[in-house]
């Protein structure tokens, strides 16, 4: 049937309510179970063909019905789980029987009645009230992998999370990550805070940003790449550790583990450097996993991952060498230049640090499948770092890595306002990494001059978290709503679905 047709029978079947005098887009209901309470309840209290003189209301979704004549199954998805109910012959009412022809796999419906459970053992719902709570006029798909556009599923959540339980659980699981993130915060005793998302300068991190303009100010304002900045001001303010879980812009690619609109978890805390904050991500995961899991170990796309402390710590010359089999320190400018080539890297200027940074993560990101910090990275990689102590071309600064990834970036964080200056000017006449390079943000600098204490600072990507810990392959699978190319405007103005 074709889709027209099939709305045409739904439009009956609402019809058909309105005109027995039935209200089919209702205003409440009396809710007093959820199913999965139900069913923890009596899975193993009810033996087969057991019943019970216990009532309960419950309200979903139905997702399939069964018509046996005499007897009839309801599927009933109430956005907890699944409940089956029961419509019998002689022992529900006949205007019951009567009214199911007219609901629709999709309809929204309130039902009460008494628990039961079937000769084959499932949990069910004996009606004995069915009524209409909202009426479905589009039918649901079978299932995803019917869909000609594979950004279906992301492009219309709201029937996904219908039809798939397990896009449910993956962000149900979400929700618990960030509520225990916020908890291990505040344990340590991080303050919660927040920062600006529209900014008059962007800083904080390499990137792109998307910019707007305010119509109050007549200014353009930048929406934020990065917390940072802000978070370090608070820290000359005097609050001892502050933190925020946010969102964070930046007008790049697209791709498996990238979204332009992400969500980040960042803190600084005084009197730390990058030695403590190393500590505190092995605790974070290890508590992490073991709150999520009940272990310290997981599966992801094939590979266990264990998060137990401690974990593996090399810089990232010893990495260099241990998984490329190469010793850049004994490498000539010229060398590393013909590595460079041979890996097809290219760099906007050639500096000897960035080099080395990026030979890093070609021949060596994709083999540290265990949780590995990376630490010591070359001075030319960022200019909010404090130098290595001894070492003058490295800073103190480490990245984290989880099944070949990136999964969060922390230093001693830079708190000299004139050699901060200094760094930032550098970047700008260097013009480092282009159109990617932070503007001077001069109010940070003046911040500074007032003294900001030693401080420890991380920053982790949620979103990545997610993946890990719902075995998503894909980031597009942990946002609600990721970004995606737009429909044509044609088709947004005419309500036009893309083909």
């Amino acid at each position: 049937m074709a889709l027209d047709e099939i709305i045409e029978e739904r439009r009956k079947n609402l019809n058909k309510f309105i005109e027995n005098g039935t209200e089919p887009y209702a205003y409440s209901y009396d809710v007093n179970s959820k199913s999965i309470e139900l069913h923890e309840k009596y899975d193993d209290k009810l033996n087969p063909e057991d019943k019970t003189n216990d009532e309960v209301s419950i309200a979903g979704r139905i997702m399939m019905i069964r018509n046996f004549g005499k007897l009839i199954f309801v599927d009933l998805n109430d956005g907890f789980g699944k409940l089956q109910v029961c419509i019998k012959k002689n022992e529900t009412p006949d205007e019951i029987f009567n009214q199911i022809e007219n609901y629709d796999r999709g309809d929204i419906i309130g039902v009460k009645g008494k628990i039961f459970k079937t000769k084959r053992g499932e949990v069910s719902l004996l009606v004995n009230e069915f009524q209409l709570l909202t009426k479905s006029l589009l039918p649901l798909p079978d299932k995803w992998s019917g869909l000609k556009d594979i950004d279906e599923k992301y492009r219309h959540r709201h029937v996904d999370l219908i039809i798939n339980p397990k896009t449910t659980e993956t962000f149900r699981k979400r929700t618990q990550i960030i509520k225990f993130l916020r908890q291990f915060m505040d344990d340590n005793e991080y303050m919660d805070v927040e920062i600006p998302t529209l900014q008059p300068l962007y800083g904080g991190g390499n990137a792109s940003p998307f910019v707007t303009y305010s119509n109050a100010w007549k200014s353009e304002f930048y929406l934020s790449i990065s917390p940072e900045l802000y978070l370090k001001r608070l820290l000359v303010g005097g609050i001892p550790r502050v933190y925020t879980i946010c969102k964070n812009f930046r007008n790049e690619d697209v791709d498996r583990t990238h979204n332009p609109e992400f969500t980040m978890l960042e803190c600084y805390g005084m009197y730390l450097d990058y030695n403590n904050v190393m500590d505190f991500v092995e605790e974070m995961f290890e508590k992490l996993a073991i709150s999520l899991t009940g272990g310290t170990e997981i599966e992801y796309q094939t590979n266990k991952i264990n998060f137990k402390r401690p974990w593996a710590k090399l810089t990232m010359k010893e990495a260099i060498k241990k998984y490329a089999n190469l010793d850049v320190d004994k490498l000539s400018d010229d060398e590393l230049k013909k590595l460079l080539k041979e890996n097809k890297i290219v760099l906007d200027e050639y500096k000897r640090g960035l080099a080395i940074a990026e030979l890093f993560d070609e021949l060596c990101e994709d083999k540290l499948i265990q949780p590995t910090i990376i630490y010591d990275y070359p001075k030319e990689t960022t200019g909010l770092c404090k130098l290595k102590r001894g070492d003058h071309d490295l800073i103190e600064r480490f990245e984290f890595f989880i099944n070949g990834h990136e999964f969060g970036n922390a230093y001693s964080e830079l708190n000299d306002p004139e050699l901060q200056l200094k760094f930032f000017t550098e970047q700008k006449e260097q013009g480092k990494l282009k159109n990617e390079q932070h503007p001077i943000d001069m109010d940070y600098i003046e911040a500074l001059k007032y003294g900001m204490p030693p401080a420890g600072g991380l920053g982790i990507g949620v979103d990545r978290i997610v993946m890990l810990f719902t075995d998503s392959s894909s980031i597009r699978d942990v946002i609600l709503f990721p970004s995606l190319k737009p429909l044509n405007k044609k088709q947004v103005k005419e309500g036009i679905k893309e083909e």
